[in-house]
């Protein structure tokens, strides 16, 4: 009987301290500068970028150029990705502004809606992505999370997983031109 107290007692722990190791853009609320997608994302932006595979190795580098404009509540951000190894992709996105401070976002190879929550300085972008790899067509999450430094930049951290299982990561600073 005490054992399965002992039990009971570290999974609640386990869930407690799971729940408070979670964090939301509102924990950002009162950072500066604001971020306001509707300026950050407007005209010409460059963002350099690797992906970390889950031993924290380097498994590529990238440049992304983009361009992006807004029409009312509705932003098209139009992405061409240039990789170290020679491939490039083009991937746009079309963000539309639900009510203050939240946005969804859909892409071609995005699966459903990406689910976009902007407070203070921060931004937290969930979605799911149809990633084409090894002959096959994956869905991985991503979870990003992008910081405004200033006027001009801005980085993000985005974690990839399948399953719930970690695969890498993407790191990125956006500057604006």
């Amino acid at each position: 009987m005490n054992r399965r107290l002992c039990l009971a007692a570290a999974g609640a722990t386990t869930l407690a301290l799971a729940g408070c190791a979670s964090r939301s853009p509102l924990d950002y609320a009162a950072e500066r500068p604001r971020l306001e997608l509707r300026e950050y994302f407007n005209g010409k932006l460059v963002a350099h970028g690797i992906f970390t595979d889950r031993a924290g190795r380097v498994a590529r580098r990238f440049v992304v150029h983009i361009d992006a404009h807004w029409e009312g509540d509705v932003g098209v951000l139009d992405e061409h990705f240039r990789f170290s190894d020679g491939e490039a992709q083009r991937r746009v996105w079309r963000l539309r502004r639900l009510g203050e401070g939240h946005y969804s976002g859909t892409a071609e190879d995005v699966v459903g809606e990406a689910q976009i929550q902007v407070a203070g300085n921060a931004m937290q972008l969930r979605y799911t992505l149809a990633l084409p790899a090894r002959g096959r067509v994956w869905h991985v999450q991503f979870d990003d999370w992008m910081v405004l430094i200033d006027d001009r930049v801005m980085l993000n951290r985005a974690v990839m997983s399948k399953f719930g299982i970690r695969l890498g990561e993407v790191t990125l600073a956006f500057t604006r031109l």
